[in-house]
């Protein structure tokens, strides 16, 4: 080997270096904050961050308790996507118009609530993003369980945007094989 190859490799090795020590100083703060589990992590919410983060949280806190909250919570003119293939996937352009055609079909063959599950909850700038399970037992006694991660667009304490991301196959199976509760 000689001296200019070895040399080249080197310079080669220490510029890679590089690149990967200005990539990690750039997004390790950033992952460091979304992936802190403890609450006291020290964290950089401006006040309108920690406020939709509170509306979210209680909200769940109550719908956890099973409290209708998507009233209180949602905009009268929420745009709703459902992201993904299936009958449900598109976007909704208003409380009434997503909880008759998006919701109303999956709960109406619940016979329990859905119970949600917390797993994170983080906010950046106005927008607050929510990843929870959630589960309940369908008409037919089977069970229902699927993961989400809603991204919400707060407003005024209220959602006025929202996209979500969940298991359609899973939702799809339940209005498919399930009978609606009689009203």
């Amino acid at each position: 080997m000689t001296l200019f190859s070895l040399s080249s490799r080197l310079v080669g090795a220490g510029y890679r270096l590089l690149i990967a020590s200005a990539f990690l100083a750039v997004i390790a703060p950033a992952h460091s904050e979304i992936t802190a589990s403890d609450p006291a992590a020290e964290t950089h919410d401006t006040a309108v961050e920690r406020r939709n983060k509170a509306i979210v949280h209680d909200a769940f806190e109550k719908w956890r308790g099973g409290t209708y909250v998507f009233g209180a919570l949602l905009a009268p003119d929420v745009v709703w996507t459902i992201h993904g293939s299936g009958p449900v996937a598109g976007t909704y352009r208003s409380q009434e118009d997503f909880v008759e055609r998006a919701s109303r079909p999956l709960t109406s063959r619940l016979d329990t609530p859905i119970v949600p599950e917390v797993r994170g909850i983080y906010a950046v700038g106005d927008t607050v993003l929510i990843r929870f399970d959630g589960s309940a037992t369908t008409t037919s006694g089977a069970p229902y369980r699927n993961r989400f991660i809603w991204m919400l667009r707060m407003k005024d304490g209220l959602v006025v945007e929202a996209e979500a991301f969940l298991d359609l196959v899973a939702y799809q199976r339940v209005v498919e094989n399930n009978e609606p509760r009689p009203q």
